[in-house]
């Protein structure tokens, strides 16, 4: 007889030391796909890891497959009985970089608890997904109805394409009736939610030059040109006063029609600090979800600390632009290098590279798959589905949805915005590796009878 919801609800619970001995164990891989930041051999530990791990759970053939940008995907299948439909688990190994080991409060590879959550480089984003699937999966011990994939991604943090370049050129090894992309997460603890929506992204550089080196700023500035003057009027130009992003040609009045994000929910979600204004002349869900974004992430120029009295004769800035849902990444791109190239002063030389582009990605919401996650979700919360936005991208969305158009495509995971993804001092609340552990298990006992 099949376990009842209580009794799965025990199971899992009865899991969790286990998880947090796999979190620990993963987060001590530092798994950065970039030899400048993390040696290679890391990544290599994290791969032989999760091999053995889902080989032990039943899963045959698993195995490394090199990808185009040298990172590599672990595949594996676990069979079901005949003729059932066939669900892939997408996660990725791979992670950030520290992004500054002293801005952390505790060690960065090393799994933390502190006031409730567990603390570490990949404890959320992504390898905290990875010890739900492990979770949930052990806790069916063998009873599931369906045909799993397994696909981790090694390389996703660097959007260097490698997984985007290998589904297509392996559509049979990954086929599926549905797709579970967990990489994304709940509204807030607690609160079960579906990502219905990202934003894409258009990424460029652009360089500007006014000297052929750099001249004394007391004998020539006043007429010589300044490139870091120059570039950053042309930076300013991205946003008017209010803070919404102002490129030539995009729509930035879009609105949003899904759950509200409240202001002060934000604000210390964001890490806001007190008396600073929050951006854009639309509620927060219009301006995270529905509409275009800016941001300057980083600028090469001399630093404070070594700088002389000398005009700069060349800087250089890397600009990410967040394309919502209506609009073409490719389109997008180009309008912002139009509208940087336009706001260039004083002629100065003005060179744009692109860098990576990924159009925006609309999942589903209806359908079998559907159906079963959101009972699912709402059973094991106690309470009603949320369905939402994220302003981050995963391109591979796309790719999927593309290569299996027939496939129903789900964002879930439990990533929820105190997490800090992507910052120091990441995190995961063990309650959602819990809870999304029974809504996994759930689903993958369910979706077969649903069809």
């Amino acid at each position: 007889m099949a376990m009842t919801d209580e009794a799965l609800r025990e199971r899992v619970r009865s899991l969790m030391p286990r998880a947090r001995e796999d979190l620990a164990t993963m987060v001590g891989f530092r798994s950065v796909h970039d030899p400048q930041q993390s040696p290679p051999e890391e990544c290599d530990r994290m791969v032989d890891w999760l091999k053995a791990a889902f080989s032990e759970l039943g899963f045959t053939d698993v195995d490394a497959h090199e990808t185009s940008d040298g990172s590599k995907a672990v595949v594996g299948h676990r069979a079901g009985p005949e003729g059932a439909p066939t669900v892939l688990l997408y996660f990725h190994h791979d992670v950030q970089p520290p992004l500054g080991e002293d801005e952390w409060d505790s060690p960065v590879w090393s799994l933390t608890e502190r006031d409730g959550r567990w603390y570490g480089r990949g404890a959320a984003d992504c390898k905290g997904n990875i010890a739900m699937h492990l979770t949930a999966l052990r806790a069916l011990d063998g009873d599931i109805p369906v045909n799993i994939i397994i696909v981790g991604e090694g390389s996703e943090e660097q959007g260097t394409g490698g997984m985007e370049d290998f589904v297509p050129r392996h559509p049979e090894l990954l086929r599926a009736d549905t797709i579970l992309v967990c990489d994304s997460g709940n509204f807030a603890v607690g609160k079960p939610s579906l990502t219905t929506s990202l934003r894409g992204m258009a990424n460029i550089v652009v360089t500007v030059e006014a000297l052929s080196s750099a001249m004394h700023s007391g004998m020539f500035g006043g007429a010589a040109p300044d490139a870091l003057a120059a570039l950053i009027a042309m930076l300013a130009t991205l946003r008017d006063a209010d803070g919404n992003t102002t490129v030539t040609g995009l729509d930035s009045t879009a609105t949003w029609s899904g759950i509200d994000y409240p202001a002060d929910a934000f604000r210390n979600d964001a890490n806001v600090i007190d008396g600073v204004d929050l951006l854009g002349s639309g509620r927060v869900s219009d301006m995270v979800w529905a509409r275009p974004a800016a941001t300057v992430l980083g600028i090469d120029c001399p630093p404070v600390v070594g700088s002389s009295a000398s005009i700069v004769p060349k800087a250089r800035a890397r600009i990410n632009l967040r394309v919502p849902p209506g609009i073409d990444a490719e389109f997008a791109q180009d309008a912002l290098i139009a509208h940087l190239t336009d706001a260039a002063p004083w002629h100065v030389k003005v060179s744009i590279e692109r860098e990576a582009d990924g159009a925006p990605f609309t999942g589903a919401t209806s359908g079998a798959a559907y159906d079963t996650m959101v009972d699912a979700m709402s059973r094991a919360y106690g309470t009603d589905v949320t369905l939402m936005g994220q302003g981050g991208s995963i391109p591979l969305c796309n790719v999927f949805a593309d290569t299996y158009p027939d496939a129903e495509i789900l964002l879930l995971g439990v990533e929820e915005p105190q997490c800090l993804i992507h910052a120091p001092n990441e995190s995961v609340d063990p309650t959602e590796i819990e809870n999304m552990a029974v809504v996994e298990a759930t689903f993958l006992r369910e979706y077969a009878t649903r069809r």
